[in-house]
Parts: C-alpha cells; structure tokens; sequence
C-alpha cells in the first residue's frame, strides 16, 4: 500500500491514505467491541459536531473515530439544511435512486413484501422522467426494479417559455391525470438541479407542489446541489431541500477519488428502509462512508466551500469572456444558477439566411435544414478536438443536444478539482477559440468556391458530405468508372492512393485523407480546413492533373505488359517456324553429325541471317534485317510524352503550395522582391531591343548597297559549306537576334 501512496500525485491524498491506514488498524485492534455496543444505533446527531471551518489534523480525526466506535461522545442534534434527513452511501450514482424506487413501491403497496409483484398488475407504477435526464436512467431502473418500460412516463421539456432543457411543468401535470384516469398510480418523478446535459434547473419549487397534491415521491439530482454549500445559493436550487429524497456525488466536486455518493432520504418507517435496502446492520455497509467522511473532517467547511466556489468562479469567467468573442454563442445566458457553460460556433454568411443556426428557418427545406445541421455539427466537433488537444486542462467534452447540435460544455464541479483548472486555463481556451475562428470562417467561406471550381473541371466529381469539415470531399472519375455502381472501385482506390501519396509529398498546409464516399464505397480525396490565403483554383488543378497522370501512367504500364506477353508469344511460334524452314531447306541429311559436316565441308550452305526484335513503343515484333544491312540500330516511333499540368505557378522563396502569391512586394529591396520570372522577363526585353538595334544598323536604307541580314545569312552559309571543316580562318558567331 505504502508504494501505491508514491504514485498519487496529489500529497494531501497521499497522506489522507497513510493516515487512513492508521485508522483502520485502530478498528482492527478494537474489534472485541460488546455485543450490546455493537447493536447501538448510530443517529445523525452522533456526529460530533458540524465541519470545522479550516479542517482539522488526523490526530484528531483519528480521536473522533475512537469516539464514535466507543459511543463517547453525547452531543446534541445539530440543525441541518436538510431536516429529518438519512443518508445512503453508494458506490453507483445511480444505485441509491434505486433503492428509492422501491422505498416508494414499499409505501404505497402494502402487500407488495407478501404478494409481490401481483399486487402491481391492476395499479401499474409509473415514474416520471425529464427528457433532458442523463441517458439509461429510466432503462437502468426498470432493470433494477424488474418494471416493464411502460411503467416509464418521459416528460417533454419547454417548448414555448423558458429553458428548452426545463421540465414542462403544465404537461406533466395533464400527463399524471392522464394516468391516473387509466388506472395507473404516479410513483415517482426524478427532476433536476442541473441536466446532465447543460446545467439548467427544473422548477423544483412549482414539482414539488404537484407532487404533493398528487402524493408523488420527488427525487432530486444535478451537479448544482453542489452550490447548497455556498452563501449564495438560486432559488430554484435552494428547494431541493424540501424534495424527499436527493442524490450528491461529492467525489467530482471536490476532486476526491474512491469516494461514495451520497442519497439523502426522509422517511419515518425503519422497516421498510431496512426492506428496500437503505439500511443495514452489517458493519461493512456502515464503512462505506469512513473515506467520504475523513476527506471532509481534512478538508474542513473552508476547503470545502472554496473547491465548489472556484469552479463556479471559473465557469462566470469563461461565460464573460465568451459574450465578447465573435460568431460563439451561448445557450441560455440567463442561466445564472448553472456552473455549466455550454456553447458553440456559429457563423452568418452576408447575404443569406443565418447559416448553422441552431433552429432553422421554418421556409427552409428539410434537405437543407439537414446538411447546415450536419455541416454545423462537423464544424464544432472540430472546434472541440482542437480545444481538448490546445488545453486539455479545461476539461471540454463534447455532446449532440437534440435541438442545438454539436456542442461544447464546460463543467467545472465534474472536472476542475481532478484536473487542477485555473483562471489562467480559462484566459488561454478564450484565446485558443479566437485563434480557431478565422479557420472555420474561412473554410465556410471556400467551401461554394471549392464546389464550383471542381464542378468546372472535368474528370472531378464534388461529392456532398456535410459531415465533414473541411473544404469538401472530391472523388476523380476514371475511364472505367461506373458512375451508377455503389460498389467498391479498386482501380478508382488505387488511383486515389497514389493522389494522397502525391498530394502529401508537397508539404502544403492542407490536410489530405482518403475514404469512402458518404453514400457508397468508392474511394474519395477528402480536404481539411483552410486558410484565407488559399489558391483553390490552383488546389483542384493540381488534383485533376496529378490524377489524370496516375491513371495514364497506370493504364501505359498495364498496356505494355500485355504487348510484352504477347511478343513473347509470337517470338516462340516465329522462331519455331524459322526452325521448321531451315530444316527443310537444308535436308536431313545435314542434320546428322558426321554426314552433316562432310556435306557442309564439300557444300557449304550461305546462313541467312535472321532475327526478331521487339519494339516497346509500337509493341511489335520487327525484323533485325534491317540492323544487319545498314548496321544501325533502328529508333522505332518515338514514345508519347509523359502527361503534365498545363499551369506551372511561380512561387516566392518559401512559399508553400495552394497559397496565394504575397502582394505588396514593392516595398521590398530590389534584390529580394525580384522573381526568376520577372528576371526571365527583363532578359527577353533586353534581348528584343538588341535585336531591333542590329535590324536598324543593318537596313538597307543607312547602308545602301549592303546586303540585307537574310543575304548575309544565306552567303555565311554557303561559304561555311565551301570552306568546310579544315577552314582554320577564324569564324564569326552570327548573333542570337538574327538568328
């Protein structure tokens, strides 16, 4: 255990576990405890006393564990927040809602511990849940309870007031009377103190008078009953201490792991808490709460109140800074009682209807409505990859809301105790989403020109996919495509592979990936996000080309070795029937050894020489008889030229592929703005006024009766043919402009 210690990272845990190592020794060491010790109850007002404002050392800790294992201590109840309370401690958060469930089945069915389940089947239970409640609650209760899911009742949020994620208040109550004219009994509602999803508060006050009128059992749940602990605490918030029953997970919100969560529950009946398993006489049970229980006596009311004050303080932060950055918006400003801040980018394109907004335009078309919903979706869950990488100190996760999309959610009471988030986290994920922003409004931006320039390029195919974010999703259409196949193309999949190829080995600051189209099979060139200064006219350019070079090169290499096979072939049968001719034309009679060397020596027959070459570019067999009379080898037809692009783009030193070219170059020094194409030009004209000064000093007009540059020319010729070669007077180059 002492090594396990060393690798806790945080020392105050690390000695919290010695110390807790020493307490449990002491349990060992008292375990001859009477019997009638053993069968007193331990009451809440046992516990010596509230938290202490700035912790307490474990020496005394240790102390007041002894106390209470040896009943010493007799003080007096102390008024709590949450009157009349008892507390169940569990390893599964969702494990004490459940033991809950059946405290209200045990109330309501007198004769369910006798007849069971049949005393259900005429006044079915049914226990309501928000549509905003975290995902498997209502599955993972009917399993526990063994309830069909019928007995489940989701209520739908607001649709017209307040918060999307706030239980409608007005329609669960039609629901409830609903059921209870079918017969049906209302269990059990679970609200909450924070959806699990954004943070927001069910209107516990308004719950829990329709649950009293109805005599529903309320239950509540939410990361912000960690703010009951605050001075300052919503209202809304603040009537959940008047709920039956609520859940606390303290572990995440003061950053304290292999700690239980909490069920606080009122209830007079001990019997039927002992039945429904909130209660228990074994002594490990009543261990479960020992590490909870030393973490707060460590920490004191003063550490504790500071750790959930911080994250709050950190999550007001983020939401100030955030109303000052462009094209981020965030859901439910007004959500002052929530730690969470939830929000996402959105961009409006000039011109247009909003672009990406979270609730379409009721006269946009559903396909429409669709792909800006996916496109939106794509872009924040590139945005929130990002920011997980850049800081992963804040905690960021991102979730699919079912009216909002993609979005990002920052929470600190879940995360910033385990991961040590400070102000200064909150000031560089500010700057980080700033730094991402001109990049997704750009790439929105050249998405329309991608698409255009691809559809004006043939051999290109724009493929629609609004799940991706980057520029677009290209796919090239060769020669044997079959444009109406959905099936896998292996000849499209290896030209598409070696474009990735080409396309990666030129170290532009684009990203490249290869997959399937979003409806089929076949292979695609997919484009990441882009900068304002990219060339998407020179970027489809160079994909056309390159794959249009691929599959060429392909398809030359794959011709030539079938021409190759054939030649083969066609070698063997023609060599074979020059075998059969020069056996008849010589006899058989030569072909015997000693036979055939006498009638050679006395007749020798003149060989013919014949033989067979193979050309490569026409992909034929020629005859070498050609080569042996004129004794050169013959050059065939000259092979077709490799295929190129046809724009060749100059670029600055330095400057990267698919960007375009720098402007203001002027300001520049002479020696470092002027291009090789600008020097190339500078040369040209230099070179035309030469020739045009050479053409007027040679005119016929200033010099009457000499010959014209054409003249001298020829005559230059013709006396270099008559001198020839062995001519050792000294020649006079003819200048290039007259040439």
């Amino acid at each position: 255990m002492d090594a396990s210690l060393e690798k806790i990272a945080d020392p105050t845990l690390a000695e919290m576990g010695k110390n807790l190592k020493e307490a449990m020794k002491m349990l060992e060491d008292n375990h001859r405890i009477t019997e009638e010790e053993n069968g007193k109850k331990l009451l809440s007002g046992d516990i010596p006393g509230p938290l202490q404002d700035s912790g307490q050392d474990m020496v005394s800790i240790l102390q007041l564990v002894q106390n209470l294992m040896h009943g010493d201590e007799d003080e007096e109840p102390q008024d709590a927040r949450y009157e009349n309370g008892c507390a169940y401690f569990h390893e599964e958060e969702r494990e004490g809602l459940a033991k809950i469930c059946r405290l209200a089945i045990h109330s309501h069915y007198e004769d369910f511990v006798v007849d069971g389940f049949n005393v259900l089947y005429n006044k079915k239970p049914v226990i309501y849940l928000s549509a905003a409640a975290r995902p498997g609650l209502g599955q993972y209760l009917c399993n526990q309870l063994g309830l069909p899911f019928p007995c489940l009742s989701r209520v739908p949020c607001n649709t017209m007031f307040g918060s999307q994620h706030q239980m409608d208040v007005a329609l669960l109550e039609k629901l409830i009377k609903d059921d209870i004219e079918r017969g049906k009994l209302p269990l059990l509602l679970v609200a909450n103190a924070g959806t699990a999803a954004v943070g927001h508060t069910d209107k516990i006050g308004r719950l829990k008078e329709l649950c009293e009128q109805y005599g529903i059992w309320l239950h509540v749940e939410g990361v912000n009953l960690a703010t009951l602990a605050l001075g300052y605490v919503s209202s809304s918030v603040l009537a959940a201490t008047k709920c039956d029953s609520m859940t606390l997970t303290p572990g995440p919100w003061l950053g304290l792991p292999a700690v239980p969560a909490v069920t606080l529950y009122k209830h007079d009946d001990p019997a039927l808490t002992l039945v429904a398993g909130l209660t228990s006489n074994k002594p490990a049970d009543k261990l479960r709460a020992l590490p909870l229980w030393l973490s707060l006596q460590y920490l004191g009311l003063d550490g504790t109140v500071d750790r959930i004050k911080h994250a709050c303080q950190l999550s007001q932060r983020l939401q100030e800074s955030l109303k000052k950055v462009d094209h981020i918006k965030i859901l439910v400003e007004d959500e002052l009682s929530s730690p969470v801040v939830v929000f996402r980018f959105l961009q409006e394109l000039p011109g247009s209807d909003p672009v990406l907004n979270a609730v379409p335009a009721p006269n946009m078309a559903p396909s429409t409505v669709s792909r800006e919903r996916h496109s939106c979706d794509a872009l924040n869950r590139w945005l929130g990859e990002q920011l997980k990488q850049l800081v992963p100190a804040s905690g960021l996760t991102i979730m699919d809301l079912e009216v909002e999309g993609v979005c990002l959610r920052f929470s600190p009471l879940m995360t910033a105790a385990v991961l040590g988030t400070r102000g200064e986290d909150m000031d560089q994920l500010v700057a980080c989403i700033q730094s991402q922003l001109p990049v997704l409004t750009c790439t929105l931006q050249l998405r329309e020109e991608f698409k255009k320039a691809v559809a004006g390029t043939a051999g290109l195919l724009y493929v629609d996919d609004p799940n991706w974010p980057g520029i677009g999703v290209v796919r090239y259409e060769h020669a044997n495509d079959d444009k109406n196949s959905l099936k896998l193309d292996p000849e499209g999949e290896k030209i598409h592979a070696g474009l990735l190829k080409k396309l990666n080995e030129l170290e532009s600051d684009l990203t490249f990936k290869i997959g399937p189209e979003y409806k089929s099979m076949k292979s695609c060139i997919y484009i990441g996000m882009a900068s304002d200064d990219t060339d998407v006219s020179e970027l489809v350019e160079t994909i056309a080309v390159t794959a249009r070079e691929i599959e060429e090169n392909s398809r030359l290499l794959e011709n030539m070795t079938e021409v190759v096979r054939k030649g083969i072939q066609e070698a063997q049968v023609q060599l074979q029937k020059a075998n059969e001719e020069r056996l008849l034309e010589e006899g058989v009679l030569r072909q015997i050894p000693v036979v055939g060397s006498v009638l050679n020596w006395f007749s020798p027959v003149q060989p013919l020489q014949k033989g067979r070459t193979f050309n490569l570019t026409a992909g034929s067999l020629e005859s070498t008889e050609h080569t042996y009379v004129s004794k050169v080898q013959g050059t065939g037809v000259t092979p077709p030229q490799t295929p190129s692009g046809t724009r060749t783009k100059q670029r600055l030193p330095g400057q990267k592929p698919f960007k375009r070219s720098l402007r203001g170059s002027d300001a520049l020094s002479e020696t470092s703005s002027v291009s090789h194409t600008e020097d190339l030009e500078k040369m040209e004209h230099l070179s035309s006024g030469l020739e045009q000064q050479a053409l007027e000093a040679n005119s016929p007009e200033q010099h009457p009766g000499a010959p014209t540059p054409q003249e001298a020319k020829q005559t230059g010729a013709f006396q270099n043919i008559a001198q020839g070669p062995e001519d050792d007077r000294p020649q006079v180059e003819e200048p290039e402009s007259l040439r």
